[in-house]
């Protein structure tokens, strides 16, 4: 998975203007930041140095996790239409871009307290409104269809869920990192939402408890293709990562839930696919043999993540 041509071409003029020894100890900054949970740390970098390394190293990869829930939720929301969006902490709008290429005809609304990312976002999504706002000083948020909110709620001094869910007239959906720390938000958040009336939409296979248990936890992957810049900035030889997150997907209406989910890489052996499924109060590992030639099939092109019938 990559970024569209034209947002890869505006990275790069980005990238080219603040020059590579500048980027790359941005972007140290910026790891080291996110290691210690203390994204606020950035604040210190020159703007221009900082929104290009984030774009460089980690619009791709939030891209990608936000296009593949946002696929999903298309999908298990069937004929309802989208007619607006808001991305509560937008940031330089990975997760806006995803949510265009998935609902192309909805009005995109970005809401980012930081103008500088704000700013560049806006040059890949001309087209959306842009609000710069604190989250963490409003009380309300204008309501959309869909409320979007991409890696950004864990780094709220303020519990938003109940903002959030109002302001959400038809879903509500949230992307955390791939960490305990974001799996347990995140479940933290669906209970309360449950219990408020809200419907599962997705990845859950059913709105019962879940039925993992710690040391475990729900998350999922997105294989991400790294530019020749972000290798050279991370010292790096593959030319993809995978990034690890999680998310939560919540209808004002009950939706088809599928009847398991594939939550761990499918593990090959010869003759043999094994899956570890969640449905609906277990988890279980199935072993898919190649004498059930359909089911291999389909087992061979299974994917992390993927509904299993």
């Amino acid at each position: 998975m990559q970024l569209p041509g034209p947002v890869r071409r505006i990275v790069e003029e980005r990238a080219e203007a603040v020059g590579f020894p500048a980027l790359k100890r941005a972007a140290a900054a910026m790891s080291d930041a996110y290691r210690a949970a203390n994204p606020a740390a950035l604040a210190r970098l020159p703007a221009a140095d900082r929104v290009a390394a984030y774009l460089v190293t980690r619009l791709p990869a939030t891209y990608a996790a936000a296009l593949r829930v946002l696929g999903e939720v298309r999908r298990r929301m069937g004929e309802r239409r989208i007619g607006s969006i808001l991305d509560v902490g937008a940031g330089t709008g990975a997760a806006s871009l995803a949510a265009h290429e998935i609902f192309p005809d909805a009005h995109l609304t970005l809401m980012e307290r930081d103008s500088p990312m704000a700013e560049a976002a806006r040059l890949f999504l001309p087209a959306s409104e842009i609000r710069i706002a604190d989250v963490d000083r409003l009380l309300s948020l204008p309501p959309h269809d869909l409320v979007l909110s991409g890696y950004a709620v864990g780094e709220l001094k303020t519990d938003p869920t109940r903002m959030l869910w109002d302001a959400s007239q038809t879903a509500l959906v949230v992307i955390e990192p791939g960490t305990t720390g974001g799996y347990e938000l995140l479940m933290r958040m669906r209970r309360e939402l449950l219990q408020g009336g809200a419907h599962m939409l997705a990845p859950c296979p059913s709105s019962g408890e879940c039925p993992l248990r710690a040391p475990d936890w729900c998350h999922f992957a997105g294989r991400v293709e790294r530019s020749s810049l972000h290798r050279r900035l991370k010292d790096a030889e593959l030319g993809y990562e995978d990034e690890k997150f999680s998310y939560i997907a919540l209808s004002r209406e009950e939706a088809a839930l599928p009847p398991s989910r594939i939550i761990r890489r499918p593990r090959q052996e010869p003759g043999k696919i094994t899956l570890t499924l969640c449905q609906p109060g277990a988890t279980r590992d199935a072993d898919v043999r190649k004498r059930d030639r359909e089911a291999y099939r389909k087992a061979r092109h299974a994917d992390w993540g993927d509904e299993w019938d």
